[in-house]
């Protein structure tokens, strides 16, 4: 064989080995011609990347050969995830594409959870992708909301400074001290007026005592006044009372229907003008007594008859 023979299949064989290796980089395995290669689509992928394992209930049966933007108007900025599963185990095309992190530390892989109903999935197809959430997304996402308040929180206290330093002049901060100097006096003032109310008090013990014993006697006698009036029977007080209205109101209607000698007298017409008759002739006979005295009372020492009555006419 000559040289120069050697040399073409040498070259030859460096491009194919180069060939394979550009393509083995790029998740694609010439030696497999069994591998297919499926398509997903994520909003965000989370830190998967090139060459991260694709497994099928743990075991790992692939790779992620390719990531790029698309481009439609409808979905700008989502990504096609292109991964090559070498395995010929089926799965439908209802099978979903998860994102998850093996742990916190580490990158992320692509796991396929089979379905295995309807049309099974083959090469090209578009499956329908998830993101499992790590810690880390996690405690992002929650810390995001929380950083925008927190922004927020500060701005607001930033402009509430300012403002603060706007009011607090010179000629603010002075009226302040004045005003701490004036209610420091007024503290003190307070203080004294203590001081003298304590003295007083001191002074004025024994009256004070004697005071509040004058009230606990009182309090002792109102105590006494009231359980005699506790032992009094008022019902018993009230049914006599009662009863007596009652009597009262029987002997009113009795009065009232004539019955008796005062309601016969009250009721009673012809009673009343023989009682008015007979005053008028009496107030009549008083008259005349006091005006003749000497017809009803005389005294004859030598027996000098006595007149008859003779009525008197004009009255």
């Amino acid at each position: 064989m000559s040289k120069e023979l050697k040399t073409g299949i040498i070259a030859v064989l460096i491009i194919g080995i180069s060939i394979w290796g550009f393509n083995f980089l790029k998740g694609k395995n010439l030696l497999d011609p069994g591998s297919r290669t499926f398509k997903v689509e994520y909003a965000r992928i989370g830190g998967l990347s090139k060459s991260s394992a694709v497994t099928i209930n743990g075991l790992k049966v692939g790779k992620v050969a390719n990531i790029q933007f698309d481009t439609s108007e409808e979905k700008r900025g989502h990504l096609f995830v292109t991964f090559i599963v070498d395995n010929d185990f089926e799965f439908s095309k209802k099978s979903i594409v998860k994102i998850y992190s093996p742990n916190p530390l580490s990158g992320s892989n692509l796991a396929i959870i089979p379905n295995y109903e309807g049309d099974m999935a083959i090469t090209g197809d578009l499956l329908q992708g998830e993101m499992e959430e790590n810690l880390f997304t996690s405690i992002g996402e929650r810390l995001n909301p929380l950083q925008q308040k927190i922004e927020s929180v500060i701005v607001r206290a930033d402009t509430l400074f300012s403002g603060l330093n706007k009011v607090l002049n010179k000629k603010t901060i002075e009226g302040v001290n004045s005003s701490i100097l004036g209610l420091s006096a007024v503290i003190v003032d307070v203080r004294k007026t203590i001081h003298t109310v304590n003295d007083m008090v001191l002074d004025n013990q024994e009256n004070l005592k004697t005071s509040l014993e004058n009230t606990k006697n009182i309090t002792e006698n109102f105590s006494r006044v009231s359980e005699n009036l506790n032992a009094v029977d008022f019902n018993k007080i009230i049914n006599k009372a009662e009863e007596a209205v009652g009597n009262f109101n029987e002997m009113s209607k009795k009065i009232n229907a004539g019955e008796g000698t005062i309601g016969q007298l009250l009721n009673d017409q012809r009673m009343y003008d023989n009682l008015e008759a007979a005053t008028a002739e009496l107030e009549q006979l008083l008259r005349d007594i006091k005006l003749n005295p000497k017809r009803y009372i005389h005294f004859s020492v030598f027996g000098k008859r006595q007149k008859p009555y003779v009525e008197n006419l004009k009255n």
